[in-house]
């Protein structure tokens, strides 16, 4: 069976920004599932709000949009959702502390060491802003030892791009801002919408963090 995930994250990784960051991973057997319910916003519910948007963002977006988007995929068979949440001030480890990306890298380590997978094939697709062709390498050593570490997938691979050319980035944005609403600014009402099987990481609550 052929799987595909979408990464994102709500929040920052610096210091003085949001107390927590959040990563979304959505896992889906279909894209054109989420294509689907895009499309249709666009052509029939959400014609006029959304015609001159490129991609849907959550913190550009009304509490309709959002809660519409969750909604319909509650719908979608086979979809699950995996979450990690960092509260940023429990960070000891200065080196992560100066290094964001580094950060960023250990956070989607810890997410990808928790999914436990087994699929024949793995897509991975993730949001092209993460920096620079360096950065995105470095990214993907990390994100695959750590997967592959605690998972069974016989073939796996990760595409950058921007969150305009897949519907599932768009999804992915939106589920890491309904997760950091609720631990950011103590908001649940996103996150109660959600119905299909989710899972949640929560980093440093016993074990401290170390450089990758």
């Amino acid at each position: 069976m052929y799987s595909y995930m979408y990464i994102d994250e709500s929040g920052d990784c610096g210091m003085k920004g949001s107390k927590y960051l959040v990563l979304s991973a959505l896992l889906i057997k279909e894209p054109k599932d989420l294509d689907k319910i895009i499309k249709n916003m666009r052509r029939n519910k959400f014609k006029k709000t959304l015609n001159k948007i490129t991609e849907i963002k959550a913190n550009n977006s009304s509490k309709e949009v959002i809660k519409f988007m969750l909604n319909c995929l509650n719908k979608i068979e086979n979809s699950k959702i995996f979450f990690v949440v960092l509260e940023k001030n429990k960070v000891s480890s200065n080196f992560l502390r100066r290094n964001s990306h580094k950060l960023y890298n250990f956070v989607a380590g810890k997410l990808a060491k928790n999914l436990s997978l087994n699929e024949n094939f793995l897509e991975i697709k993730i949001d092209k802003s993460k920096g620079g062709e360096l950065l995105r390498k470095d990214f993907d050593n990390y994100f695959l030892s750590k997967l592959l570490s605690n998972s069974n997938i016989n073939n796996v691979s990760i595409h950058h791009s921007y969150s305009h050319s897949w519907s599932g980035l768009q999804f992915a944005d939106i589920l890491a801002w309904s997760c950091f609403q609720k631990f950011e600014h103590q908001n649940s009402e996103f996150m109660n919408i959600i119905k299909i099987e989710r899972r949640t990481f929560h980093l440093f609550k016993k074990k401290r963090a170390e450089p990758n």
